[in-house]
């Protein structure tokens, strides 16, 4: 993922042609009524896919244009799993299961040739998420024999758990898989975050406690870094040349999202361990920020950019994200639902209301949730976000994600990814010494954009 603010001349033409020209018809949303959130999740879920090409002739299948980069389809069709869970609308399953199929490269590992030069750890673990949400909902399992979700899933996990990079900063992972890409010393927040997210979900899902030894590998590494502050505010990376030692202090709702949610997936997984609970109730608090007290305390808000309007192409999805993963805690760690529940209903009622764009029928979902009228803006981002918020809301009328020994049916493979096939419950790999090979690793900004960013009005008015 980058920070560029790349402009898209045909998404900037049509948000400057349609400001002005707002349409009163926001979506209807009962938050009472299970069929309101139904109907008003199909509407949005129709639109964000409209921006996917892929299983048009001529297009590529799991891509979608740009400028949206290759990572965010991934997380797209994670959104779209859940969609289907929430709603019981099968009717984008087969175009998910195709566009996920598309981009796992002929190793089963979510590192296609299309993306190999540029791809980082945090954009191979989206991908992984969507089929570890796959394995975890019972989504309909691959029509192939060779693919399962939960295998694709431990490929990622085994790849990534081999690029453990402990020469300097005493572990943790790159942004960058290949040191030719900018960031590739860069240690960050949501690479890593992600990596013990998956490694808590997998714990969870197969009851093989070494993925749970990864997950607190990489917690324990993180605590020892300037990352995570005590008030449980996540920072965005480090830089490895200073030896990790100045964290750059922007936050963003994805990262201590993704924490919340591995915390939570270990908090279940110990049956309620006392320091789960703790770190889970900490990254509730440190979600404090993303909900100012100036928009009531409940509405969800990108700090970091949405206020002074310089999200870029990725940043409106980051909600989503935060979201999603929110209300799955829910059910993790119920203890955590008097917290989040009001944050999800009022985020939604926002952002329904801001789903009142020109396009679509007056129904174009906007960005700033605070508002209802219209902000302009339109994107793939803008639609996950408002759909993810939105069937949030219905968490309490699904059951929690399955496991392996609680209705799940997904099959695994603990070798995959490492060039073997094991079906077997021993997991070799995942006790070996780690290697330096393929060392990789994580992070949102670039060394050439950290500079501009810190110097920014937002962040002196942010910081102060």
């Amino acid at each position: 993922m980058l920070l560029f603010n790349s402009r898209s001349p045909c998404l900037a033409l049509l948000a400057t042609t349609l400001t002005g020209t707002q349409v009163a018809s926001a979506i209807q949303l009962d938050l009472s009524s299970t069929q309101s959130i139904k109907s008003a999740a199909s509407t949005i879920a129709h639109s964000m896919m409209s921006y996917y090409k892929g299983n048009l002739t001529g297009q590529t299948v799991g891509l979608l244009p740009q400028p949206y980069y290759w990572w965010e389809a991934g997380a797209m069709f994670d959104q779209m799993i859940h969609y289907w869970y929430y709603t019981g609308d099968e009717t984008y399953n087969d175009v998910v299961t195709q566009g996920l199929l598309a981009q796992i490269s002929p190793d089963k590992d979510f590192m296609p040739s299309n993306q190999t030069l540029t791809e980082g750890n945090d954009d191979q673990a989206f991908w992984a998420f969507a089929a570890m949400s796959a394995a975890e909902l019972n989504f309909p399992e691959p029509s192939r024999k060779d693919v399962s979700w939960l295998a694709l899933a431990q490929a990622v996990f085994n790849e990534q758990a081999s690029r453990w990079e402990t020469t300097r900063c005493g572990g943790g992972l790159r942004w960058q898989i290949f040191s030719w890409n900018k960031g590739y010393e860069y240690k960050n927040s949501i690479s890593n975050g992600c990596f013990f997210q998956l490694a808590a979900r997998l714990a969870r899902y197969t009851g093989n406690q070494t993925y749970a030894d990864w997950a607190i590998k990489t917690w324990d590494w993180m605590e020892s870094t300037p990352l995570v502050t005590p008030q449980y505010n996540i920072y965005d990376g480090v830089d490895m040349r200073d030896n990790c030692t100045k964290p750059i202090p922007l936050e963003w709702t994805y990262n201590i999202g993704t924490f919340l949610m591995g915390a939570s997936s270990l908090y279940n997984y110990t049956d309620g361990d006392p320091t789960w609970r703790r770190v889970t109730e900490g990254m509730l608090n440190g979600t404090k920020v993303f909900f100012p007290a100036s928009l009531g305390g409940n509405i969800m808000q990108e700090v970091a950019c949405e206020p002074q309007q310089s999200c870029n192409y990725d940043q409106p999805s980051f909600k989503a994200y935060l979201s999603r993963w929110m209300a799955v805690t829910t059910q993790l760690a119920p203890f955590s639902k008097d917290f989040i529940m009001p944050k999800l209903q009022a985020s939604a009622a926002g952002a329904a209301k801001q789903c009142s764009g020109a396009p679509n029928g007056g129904k174009t979902c906007g960005r700033t949730w605070n508002t209802a009228t219209w902000d302009g803006k339109v994107g793939v981002g803008e639609e996950m976000s408002a759909l993810s918020i939105i069937q949030a809301n219905l968490i309490s009328k699904v059951p929690p994600p399955v496991t392996a020994d609680k209705g799940g049916t997904s099959q695994g493979d603990p070798l995959a990814g490492t060039g073997t096939s094991n079906s077997q419950p021993s997991d070799p790999l995942l006790t070996r010494s780690i290697t330096m090979g393929d060392r990789a690793g994580a992070g949102i900004l670039t060394t050439i954009v950290l500079g501009g960013l810190l110097g920014s009005t937002w962040w002196m008015s942010f910081g102060s």
